[in-house]
């Protein structure tokens, strides 16, 4: 006996698809039998369509509530219709379009006519998708030029990061040390880090503040595990050079 199927896509996952099961389910699809994706149709390699194929058998019946619904890829919407029902033996029904039904006008003229309105809408569907990527790049060309930025916004730095730039740029410290003080992955820090420097934005306090004072302010704002008082020769030796800039270069000339 055979048995009726449905097929329903959506090209992105936030996207709803009860429109389509709806109108399977009003001619007499169990809700069982509705296989969906939340795929783009550029293919048609995708999960549940792969899975509905393992359930079809011959003289069973499938309905799509449209074509591009199918597929939006010309030569493999034609594919596949082909498979289904000239290999698989399976009749298909486009519910907005009832002129493609399988089922009907089995005849030389039904088979041609279904033919030729198969292929004009398997191209329509296809030339919607060049049009709707067309139109997307189009979009992020303007959005671009009007200074949108599009990607994950840049992480938040904590409020001594200059500070910390500062010492790892002067050796004080490794690049790992200094990312673990700012509390942000190593190639974040290396890759701010650098956008710092390049700009020149150095930060005033560690050039302008006495040495204990700049010290204790330091300690105080990079507390964190793995740093210490224990650590104060660093940190003065820092505070050195806040005072005196060019006391290192002097000690080398020496």
């Amino acid at each position: 006996m055979s048995k009726m199927y449905g097929y329903a896509r959506v090209s992105a996952k936030h996207q709803n698809e009860d429109r389509q099961s709806f109108a399977m389910m009003k001619v007499g699809i169990p809700e069982k039998n509705i296989f969906v994706d939340k795929q783009s149709g550029k293919d048609f390699e995708r999960t549940q369509y792969q899975k509905m194929l393992t359930k079809l058998r011959r003289n069973d019946v499938l309905f799509i509530k449209s074509i591009d619904r199918l597929g939006r890829n010309y030569n493999e919407i034609i594919e596949q219709w082909g498979r289904l029902t000239k290999e698989m033996g399976v009749d298909i029904v486009v519910i907005d379009l009832p002129l493609l039904d399988t089922r009907c006008g089995r005849d030389l003229i039904g088979t041609f006519i279904s033919d030729v309105v198969l292929q004009i809408l398997s191209f329509v569907a296809e030339n919607e998708r060049t049009n709707i990527l067309q139109r997307q790049r189009e979009g992020i060309e303007v959005a671009k030029l009007r200074g949108v930025r599009f990607g994950r916004p840049e992480r938040s730095l904590p409020a001594n990061f200059k500070e910390v730039v500062e010492m790892w740029n002067r050796g004080y410290m490794t690049a790992s040390e200094a990312a673990r003080i700012c509390a942000i992955p190593l190639a974040t820090f290396r890759n701010r880090a650098l956008k710092t420097l390049r700009r020149g934005d150095r930060p005033e306090r560690l050039i302008a503040r006495p040495n204990d004072e700049y010290l204790l302010s330091v300690i105080q704002a990079i507390a964190i595990e793995g740093f210490s008082p224990s650590n104060l020769s660093l940190f003065r030796k820092i505070g050195d050079e806040s005072v005196n800039p060019d006391n290192k270069n002097a000690k080398t000339n020496k």
